[in-house]
């Protein structure tokens, strides 16, 4: 799946999806419409595992919403919020690969995201800026900025619409691990090839149980649990895992 908007590449069970609307990979409704193709392609693709969202060029991962695109809006606005959930809820790991600024709905949707990993520049910050125009986080920022750091820090920054520095988003936990621009990519695939060489039926099942807990609850997590020990005792990677344990070796898992 290609368009102006978005590159998808595909390669050791690894899907790298780019926002290429630079400089500032912001997001029009045409944009928002691609991405939801790409999703789609991702989720019928049994090869692919692993999931690594990054930004075109090195000023910004993505600044939210384009300004430009203002007729489509309201729109915009919807279908922002439902793509952004539907990454929050996704049954593959995807891994939000900060190049560079990450502002309003650009840091939403790396908060939607399983893992932030940022690009240690000084000129790069993220922050929930979106006050400062009058208006409010609307892509899910206001729920996941609180799940992320807490009620405190979420009204701190939110109100404020602070901006922090790679070493400040470590700090305050927005994002996961920071590293120098000469290493940054190489650390985000390595990550995501051992993602990628973990029991792939597993990890969605762990991903379904932790979304089920999120969003209905203990109960419905720990009822989504039970399902997924279930699926992941019948099938062949849960064969493989013991027996590869008990043979002394690393197992192959096929995600069968």
């Amino acid at each position: 799946m290609q368009s102006d908007n978005i590159l998808m590449a595909v390669k050791d069970h690894i899907a790298t999806v780019t926002i290429n609307r630079p400089p500032a990979n912001s997001w029009s409704l045409a944009a928002l419409e691609d991405f939801e193709k790409a999703l789609d392609a991702i989720e019928a693709d049994q090869n692919i595992r692993v999931v690594v969202l990054t930004g075109a060029g090195e000023k910004c991962f993505s600044a939210g919403f384009d300004v430009s695109d203002a007729a489509n809006a309201v729109k915009a606005g919807t279908m922002g919020q439902e793509l952004w959930t539907r990454v929050d809820r996704f049954s593959k790991p995807i891994i939000a690969a900060i190049n560079g600024h990450a502002l309003g709905g650009g840091l939403e949707l790396a908060l939607s995201c399983h893992f932030r990993v940022m690009r240690d520049s000084p000129k790069a910050k993220v922050g929930l800026t979106e006050l400062n125009l009058g208006i409010i986080p609307g892509w899910g920022g206001t729920q996941r900025m609180l799940r992320t750091v807490g009620r405190q820090k979420a009204l701190d920054l939110i109100l404020f619409s602070k901006r922090l520095t790679a070493a400040e988003a470590l700090e305050n936990g927005l994002v996961d691990y920071v590293f120098p621009p000469e290493r940054f990519m190489d650390e985000v695939y390595a990550m995501a090839q051992t993602l990628a060489e973990r029991p792939p039926i597993a990890l969605r099942c762990v991903l379904n149980a932790l979304t089920a807990g999120i969003y209905g609850g203990m109960e419905a997590g720990l009822a989504k649990e039970i399902e997924g020990s279930a699926t992941v005792g019948a099938s062949k990677d849960c064969i493989e895992g013991f027996t590869a344990f008990l043979e002394k070796r690393p197992p192959k898992f096929t995600g069968e």
